[in-house]
């Protein structure tokens, strides 16, 4: 099966739900590549050909960093050179001028609507956002603006299922869940949440179905224990055994300390 297009990604809506996991390394990429994932997202900086791939026919969304990047301009030179990598669509946290302008160059772009860690101040922090009517509807505006500036798509991040599901279903954007439930048009997760080795706060809709983080502690263990032999043997004499060494005849060593001497 081929790479999917934006257009392709577009005709799945409503069709099936679609898979999406955050990733880091290639290992990760790949095996969410040989898992059958449809999306992945990489943010800019581990974004390399080596990572693309690694991506297999995965559709990558590439983070463009809200921060680090800041004016339009900037947007527009990181979105182009993660393009050029092969990406399949950006990211963008910015503005709706930045994204508009994204958009108008030809570049898919995805947004972020609801709880926004960019700009969790402006909702009250690190929780859920759409509870009230009047959250929920400041959360379909946003929507519809990122549609009037031609995004294509959306994360929607940690609103009541019930407002994902209306939102999602009223709207072209291809819709991100991150804890909205299953009316979103994909389920993003984090591969960190999957596997069990999460760094810090781990949220509520995050699902672990394997413990890597006993498992990296075990590697850890095994990890100074190896290192501490090898200090040992060193000090016992017992590295560098003569396998581990270049042997000379004994003619040409001493033909070489003739030569010294």
């Amino acid at each position: 099966m081929a790479r999917p297009t934006v257009a392709d990604i577009r005709a799945l809506k409503g069709q099936r739900q679609l898979t999406m996991l955050y990733v880091e390394t290639p290992q990760e990429t790949a095996a969410a590549a040989e898992a059958g994932i449809d999306m992945l997202s990489i943010i800019d900086p581990l974004w390399t050909p080596e990572m693309r791939e690694a991506a297999g026919d995965c559709f990558v969304q590439v983070g463009l960093l809200y921060g680090q990047l800041v004016t339009s301009e900037d947007y527009l030179r990181a979105a182009h050179r993660a393009m050029q990598i092969g990406g399949d669509c950006v990211y963008c946290a910015s503005s709706l001028t930045t994204i508009r302008q994204l958009a108008e160059d030809g570049i898919p772009v995805v947004s972020h609507v609801g709880l926004i860690p960019s700009k969790a101040t402006w909702t009250g922090g690190f929780k859920a956002v759409g509870k009230t009517a009047a959250s929920a509807l400041d959360v379909w505006r946003h929507v519809q603006a990122l549609e009037q500036v031609g995004a294509f798509g959306a994360e929607l991040e940690v609103v009541p299922d019930r407002v994902a599901a209306e939102i999602s279903r009223r709207t072209p954007l291809i819709m991100l869940g991150m804890g909205a439930g299953s009316g979103a048009d994909a389920q993003y997760l984090f591969a960190e949440d999957v596997l069990g080795c999460t760094r810090g706060h781990k949220p509520r809709h995050a699902k672990t179905y394997r413990n890597f983080a006993a498992e990296y502690d075990r590697l850890q263990r095994d990890r100074v224990a190896a290192f501490g032999e090898f200090r040992r043997d060193v000090e016992t004499g017992a590295y560098p055994a003569p396998e581990h060494v270049v042997p000379i005849k004994d003619d040409e060593f001493d033909a070489f300390l003739q030569g010294i001497e």
